[in-house]
């Protein structure tokens, strides 16, 4: 069954929780005893509905606040699709995690309050959603019901957000608007009988209906190798087999290929899946390969190819989001991890802060700190086989470990 990957981006109170709770509700998601906890614990709160939000909001300070603060991931299922939706915190300080929970996902759905209409966290998620390349965009103008249903201040709402979305270079983003309750079931699975001016579908329904054959990484194949196999039985002794994943092309039986970093030639002899051999690979899938010469090839290696070269540097310029603490500083050294590739990236320059509101850039910056994105130049003590991230998603982004505390400090996105 097809998967689907799902970002949520909101102000505070805007309802993101609780929608992903109305849509479990609806789908029959979930469990007797989480209704009967939800139940519980909103009449406990004194409600006289039930509080969709705790189905979500898993730690104890969240249900207390009444906010969200870590990335959930919620897991559900029709009969056509598997989802799994990242839950994202909306405040300011928490930028980071929402970089993390859309970094991999396919589509994102962006809360508005109707009350409050597109405010300055609404720039800072958009642009995450941009930098991210997410290229389908469900805008859903939440709380209706507290705006009387009404279609002008929808309309409103609809304008101010594609004036936004102008400032935006990613043309191939998809857009789509509508106006829901989160609270109520308003357009969530059901269609709104207090909107009959809305005449598009609703948020299930769009969502079963995505496409989602060019959300991936599509163009030129790259196969990093995850594992070297090499069999310790008499029937597979001279057995040597390099598993990975494909992303961006289609890999076949006799395509000539380029090891990385080595450079050397050679032509795929075998594909296999589990025990089953294939004529080709379509992207995405795990598979492993042999190839016909006997040549060097180990973990972190990449194969791709010949006449579909990646970008081979030691320096190189990269849109860096900053997760720690500590903060990021010119000559500071790192472990970059690049795929399953590993190398140390050293610091060489920090160009601009990036304004999350396409308010432009900040110069003369000497660090960053948690949660800022600006635009930083990297020198690493290995070669990398790279893309830009605008390109190639997978390819074109790494992270950033300190090599002290083994933490993640930040990721890159290459331009």
């Amino acid at each position: 069954m097809e998967v689907l990957k799902i970002a949520t981006a909101g102000s505070v109170d805007d309802g993101k929780s609780t929608l992903i709770g109305r849509l479990l509700y609806d789908t029959k998601s979930l469990t007797d005893d989480k209704l009967e906890a939800i139940a519980r614990s909103s009449k406990q709160k004194g409600y006289d509905y039930l509080d969709f939000s705790l189905a979500t909001d898993g730690l104890v300070a969240e249900r207390e606040q009444g906010i969200t603060i870590d990335v959930a991931h919620i897991y559900f299922s029709t009969k056509t699709r598997s989802y799994i939706i990242a839950d994202t915190p909306g405040h300011v300080e928490y930028t980071r995690n929402m970089v993390t929970g859309a970094s991999t996902s396919q589509a994102a759905i962006i809360l508005i309050d109707a009350r409050h209409g597109v405010i300055e966290q609404t720039y800072r998620h958009f642009f995450i959603n941009h930098l991210l390349r997410v290229k389908d965009i469900i805008v859903a103008v939440n709380k209706m019901d507290l705006v009387n249903f009404s279609e002008e201040r929808y309309l409103e709402i609809k304008a101010d957000f594609e004036q936004l979305a102008a400032k935006s270079d990613y043309k191939d983003q998809n857009i789509t608007y509508m106006p829901v309750s989160a609270l109520k079931g308003d357009n969530i699975v059901t269609k709104s009988e207090n909107m009959p001016w809305y005449r598009g579908d609703t948020l299930l329904h769009h969502l079963e209906n995505l496409d989602t054959k060019d959300v991936y990484n599509k163009g030129q194949m790259r196969f990093p190798v995850q594992y070297v196999i090499r069999p310790k039985t008499d029937e597979f002794h001279d057995f040597r087999g390099y598993a990975g994943k494909i992303y961006g092309g289609e890999l076949s039986v006799g395509d000539q290929v380029v090891i990385l970093p080595s450079q050397t030639t050679t032509t795929i002899k075998d594909i296999y899946f589990y025990d089953q051999k294939y004529k080709s690979a379509a992207r995405r899938s795990s598979v492993t390969i042999t190839l016909e010469d006997d040549v060097n090839v180990s973990r972190g290696d990449m194969i791709v190819k010949v006449n579909e070269l990646p970008e081979i540097a030691k320096k190189f310029t990269a849109i860096t989001t900053w997760m720690c603490a500590k903060p990021l500083q010119v000559g500071a050294l790192y472990t970059l991890q690049h795929g399953v590739h590993k190398v140390t990236a050293k610091v060489t320059a920090i160009h601009h802060k990036i304004n999350l509101d396409f308010s432009g850039k900040e110069e003369n910056v000497s660090a960053l700190k948690m949660n800022d994105i600006a635009s930083v130049s990297f020198q690493v003590n290995k070669p990398l086989y790279f893309d830009a991230f605008k390109a190639h998603r997978t390819n074109g982004a790494f992270i950033l470990i300190d090599p002290q505390s083994n933490n993640t400090s930040g990721v890159g996105f290459i331009q």
